[in-house]
């Protein structure tokens, strides 16, 4: 898990430094750098490209786009640390999603506990340093479409192998990025490409490990040290890009991961 907060890390750096580019040639390099481990992986494991729930794989697809986009086009307008943060309140969502679509009950504790991370997102808003409203709009939508995707997979089920569902969003963001880039298309240096191919190696390695760290141990001891890369891309923010994360700003970070974190353990108890 260690390994893939700091490959998404490193990713989401890469973006903000790539961040003068268009959002969609930015989509557009990321799907290629993941497509290049995935369809090989699928060819040679003879598994169907298409799957078998395309209705669905079609919609993770779709949302993942979306999530993706706002998500990068959120570095524009915001330091990379608040960026990464206040994306992670999409379990907020999820858990409102999966209560409205697939009638899973939320106890009052993690209502509670959903409160305390959303009060971290108005402390950041209202006292943060250099928290664009633009930005913050951008993050927030990322957060619910991801919060959907959450649900769309647990529809999926295991049916599918997660190879399929990744070559479907990556696929769909190969054509969307690389159409929608076209009028504002420009030629990368050699340094500026090997940035943009690895943001999306460096997104197949997170999930890589992170599905490996899931499979090695239990959810509740390996999913609260995801919110090490809030950490992460506080200090590369800090040290890279100069950018400034006041006391307000890091007390709103840590409700937001506290009131998380604490939901992933009242989850964990539920089902044992």
């Amino acid at each position: 898990m260690i390994f893939s907060v700091i490959a998404f890390a490193l990713m989401s750096s890469f973006v903000k430094y790539l961040s003068d580019f268009n959002v969609y040639q930015i989509v557009f390099f990321r799907s290629i750098g993941t497509l290049f481990f995935t369809v090989p992986l699928i060819v040679k494991n003879k598994i169907s490209f298409l799957g078998n729930k395309k209705k669905w794989l079609f919609a993770r697809g779709l949302l993942g786009v979306i999530s993706l986009t706002c998500f990068f086009q959120s570095l524009n307008y915001l330091p990379v640390g608040t960026a990464v943060s206040l994306r992670y309140v999409a379990p907020i969502f999820a858990a409102i999603f999966a209560l409205i679509f697939l009638k899973e009950k939320i106890k009052p504790i993690q209502w509670c506990l959903f409160f305390i991370a959303f009060v971290g997102v108005l402390i950041i808003k209202g006292f943060g340093a250099d928290v664009n409203y633009i930005g913050l709009v951008f993050v927030l939508l990322s957060a619910v479409f991801l919060g959907l995707i959450f649900v769309v997979i647990r529809k999926i089920g295991p049916s599918e192998n997660p190879l399929v569902i990744i070559n479907y969003f990556m696929v769909m963001a190969f054509v969307f990025g690389g159409l929608m880039s076209i009028p504002y298309w420009r030629n990368p240096t050699s340094i500026e490409l090997l940035l943009f191919l690895s943001t999306g190696v460096l997104g197949y390695v997170g999930q890589l490990y992170m599905t490996k760290a899931f499979q090695a141990q239990e959810t509740n001891l390996i999913a609260p040290i995801k919110y090490l890369e809030v950490v992460i891309t506080i200090l590369i923010g800090a040290f890279w890009f100069g950018e400034i994360y006041n006391s307000w700003t890091i007390f709103g970070i840590l409700l937001i991961v506290s009131g998380l974190i604490y939901n992933i353990y009242v989850k964990q108890n539920d089902t044992k």
